[in-house]
């Protein structure tokens, strides 16, 4: 296939810069817990200093994918799919969605929110972050506010993400991984003072699984 062939299908959706997929347990936020297939699209500029999927960053190191086969081998495991990255908004999201939920699949995305809104979403996840924030209409789509909490600053700056989304969107403060045993007890301490919130943990993490 020719490169601007290639190029015309990942602006329509059809292609995606596939990273990997994988069947596994969402570790993080509102559905942990619950069995889900996650798709990881590369390409992302928010540039996050603690992030653990850098490899995610240069889309060109990952092969575009056709969408049809994605949802193929989605419908193959699960009823409930999750579309992270990198950052996925950077692509068109409309197409694969709709083929998903045809499928009867629920669809869920965990993002920045740092680009234009696309896509239609059983669960919206907003993950802002202070070197790029999230677009106006991506804080109203939110069912979900997830805050990494690196740092003691973080704390302010997810009260004021807070008050950015709708009043029925669930509010979580997650340590980042790397501060866990630091920031973990000051999550605890900041959520009993501040019930609004409560505490996400990468629990896949701990279970050793993807």
């Amino acid at each position: 296939m020719l490169k601007k062939e290639v190029q015309e299908l990942i602006n329509k959706g059809e292609m995606l810069p596939l990273m990997e997929e994988f069947y596994t347990i969402q570790g993080e936020g509102a559905h942990t817990g619950t069995a889900a297939y996650f798709i990881r699209i590369g390409g992302c500029d928010v540039g996050c200093h603690w992030c653990d999927v850098k490899e995610s960053w240069n889309a060109d190191l990952h092969p575009p994918t056709k969408t049809d086969l994605i949802v193929e081998n989605t419908a193959k495991y699960a009823k409930t799919v999750v579309i992270t990255g990198g950052e996925p908004l950077m692509w068109s999201l409309d197409y694969i969605t709709n083929q998903l939920q045809e499928k009867g699949i629920k669809t869920h995305i965990e993002t920045s929110g740092a680009y234009n809104f696309s896509g239609v979403w059983d669960w919206f996840c907003l993950s802002p972050k202070k070197g790029k924030l999230p677009l106006d209409r991506n804080y109203k789509e939110a069912d979900e506010l997830k805050m990494i909490i690196h740092n003691k600053d973080d704390f302010k700056f997810a009260e004021e993400q807070a008050e950015k989304v709708g009043e029925k969107c669930s509010l979580f403060l997650q340590p980042e991984w790397s501060k866990k045993e630091k920031m973990t007890p000051l999550i605890v301490d900041y959520v009993m003072e501040n019930p609004k919130w409560k505490i996400s943990l990468q629990t896949h993490k701990y279970l050793n699984i993807p």
